[in-house]
């Protein structure tokens, strides 16, 4: 009959029992006899009542069968069991961390496929694995003692590792991509340069990446090479950099990249090496909007003027008053490479004038003019006196002050006050002029005014009173009506419609007519010819509102010939004259 073999377990071989085959008795769990087919991993299962082992499962400690009495304790060879392995029966001897002999009585110990039949034939080195449907070697804990063999993961079977050799590890799982970099900074120009310095901006790339920014890296390496030194430490989040301490001379070359978790971005690259060197530049004043026109401050403010400007080098900047130098300990004077600032904490009437900046680099230099005026309150007005009284009304006059606050004089202020109360009331505000009229007031009461200037800084401090007061009287008064220069409408003569030449038939009488305006009337006098004739018979003259007619009376050819009209008075006098033809009957 031929032995079933013993699966191969990791790390320990099996005992093997000296005894005849058929003669040793079988076990407890031994099986009834050899696998029909020869192979272990279709054994029948245990006579036991318990079902068998799932796979990947481990059996409780209530499964795996005590050994027998008297039976040899299991051994191994190279890794000793665990420490706290099943409680043996009384009898039992301690398991050794060598193997033993086994005694004739001792039978195999429990694995995961059954023992072997009385006809069993030791195992050999050749003998298969155990299958996957055998269970370990129980222990108290319910786990396999086989240190080498991986514990089973939830929901996978354990994977049996060769005899003799160490347990292959899993690799690391790779890792997930974090995010994506950003796209590179847009527009690297230079900004600024000096012999030393140089200043770039750029502008945010356009894509930003998944996850969060963290800034800007900047470097720099020498033309030819291909060492990038990094400008500073660590990133900047602003889109602006000054670069200090750079070799005169030496053409450079810069880069910008953009930082985020994911790593850097490309890098944004000038388009040729910068050489460090200072560019000359013409000097140039920009004058501020506000101070192309005069500058007004009032007396004790303070002036702070800045003033931007160009050039390079730094030019040489002077302030000047007048063609004077200004005063170091009143005025202080403050520059830097881009701007001058004149200050004056204190300001006072002196300072106005005009203010002329200049700045220089050698032969070429710009200037520029600043006017600046300080105001104070003005002066109170003068002569202050009352020009006349009647009724209820006083009429006042005085003249501007004489110290106008450096500046226009924007109105008055007119005060009354009745002498028993000295009580001042407003009678106008704001008034422009520098005379008016107090109305209103009441009567059987003497007044006196004052008069306060005032401009933009506000009204004078002192006021110019009235040197004599108004008393206004009571009814009953006669009043004098005042007199009047009678007008003069006197006129000189003036003919409003001339006399008209007129062609008339002898013997029908015939008329000239014309107007005249003068004041008084003036004196009418008719010539023919030059000759008057205001008494002949042979005509009459007529006026009636100012309009004169000569009457001729049946006229003959002899009656012909020219007649002028003359208008005179104590303004003047003025003539008009007109022909008249006589024709015959036909």
């Amino acid at each position: 009959m031929t032995k079933p073999k013993l699966p191969k377990t990791a790390e320990k071989k099996p005992v093997a029992s000296e005894e005849p085959a058929g003669q040793s008795e079988p076990g407890p769990n031994a099986t009834q006899g050899p696998d029909p087919e020869g192979s272990v991993g279709d054994a029948p299962p245990l006579p036991s009542e318990e079902p068998p082992a799932q796979e990947g499962a481990t059996p409780s400690p209530e499964q795996a069968a005590p050994p027998p009495e008297g039976a040899a304790p299991s051994a191994t060879e190279e890794a000793p069991l665990v420490a706290e392995a099943a409680p043996l029966p009384e009898d039992a001897a301690p398991t050794a961390t060598e193997a033993a002999p086994p005694s004739e009585d001792a039978a195999p110990p429990a694995t995961e496929a059954a023992p072997p039949s009385e006809d069993a034939a030791p195992p050999s080195e050749d003998a298969a694995p155990p299958s996957e449907d055998a269970a370990p070697p129980a222990t108290e804990e319910g786990v396999s003692t086989t240190s080498e063999e991986p514990l089973a993961v939830s929901g996978e079977a354990p994977v049996p590792a060769e005899p003799g050799l160490a347990p292959i590890p899993e690799p690391p799982p790779e890792p997930e991509p974090i995010g994506t970099p950003t796209s590179e900074p847009i527009g690297l120009t230079v900004d600024d340069i000096s012999d030393t310095t140089i200043s770039l901006k750029w502008r945010a790339p356009d894509r930003m990446g998944s996850v969060p920014f963290d800034g800007y890296g900047v470097e720099y390496c020498k033309e030819g090479s291909d060492e990038w030194i990094p400008a500073f430490e660590g990133l900047t989040d602003r889109n602006s950099v000054m670069i200090r301490d750079l070799p005169t001379g030496e053409k450079m070359q810069f880069r910008v990249r953009a930082y985020n978790m994911a790593g850097p971005s490309a890098p944004a690259t000038l388009s040729q090496a910068v050489t460090i060197r200072e560019i000359m530049q013409r000097p140039k004043i920009w004058i501020p909007r506000n101070l192309r026109q005069t500058l007004v401050k009032k007396v004790g403010e303070t002036i702070n003027i800045v003033i931007p400007f160009q050039g390079k080098p730094r030019p040489k900047v002077t302030w000047t008053k007048g063609g004077e130098p200004l005063d170091p300990k009143h005025v202080s004077i403050r520059n830097s490479d881009t701007d001058t600032i004149l200050f004056i904490r204190n300001t006072d009437r002196k300072d106005s004038g005009m203010y002329e900046v200049q700045v220089q680099i050698e032969n070429v230099e710009d200037k520029a003019n600043v006017n600046i005026q300080i105001v104070d309150l003005p002066g109170p007005p003068q002569n202050l006196k009352i020009t006349d009284i009647w009724g209820f009304n006083v009429a006042l006059e005085w003249k501007p002050p004489a110290d106008n606050g450096n500046c226009d004089i924007t109105g008055y202020t007119i005060q009354k006050a009745d002498k028993k109360t000295m009580e001042w009331f407003n009678v106008y505000e704001h008034y422009r002029r520098t005379n008016c009229v107090a109305s209103d007031l009441i009567m059987g009461n003497e007044y006196i005014f004052r008069v306060y200037a005032a401009n933009m800084v506000g009204l004078s401090q002192d006021p110019c009173l009235s040197k004599d007061s108004a008393y206004i009287q009571k009814t009953g008064i006669v009043y004098k009506p005042p007199v009047y220069k009678e007008h003069n409408f006197a006129e000189a003569p003036k003919f409003t419609h001339p006399l008209v030449s007129r062609s008339v038939i002898a013997g029908y009488n015939a008329t000239l007519s014309c107007s005249v305006r003068g004041i008084p009337k003036p004196k009418v006098t008719w010539y023919k010819n030059k000759m008057d004739i205001s008494n002949e018979a042979k005509y009459r003259m007529f006026s009636k509102q100012g309009v004169l007619t000569l009457e001729i009376r049946k006229p003959c050819p002899f009656d012909g010939g020219v007649y002028m009209c003359k208008a005179v008075n104590d303004s003047g006098e003025d003539t008009v004259e007109c022909k008249l033809e006589v024709r015959s009957p036909q």
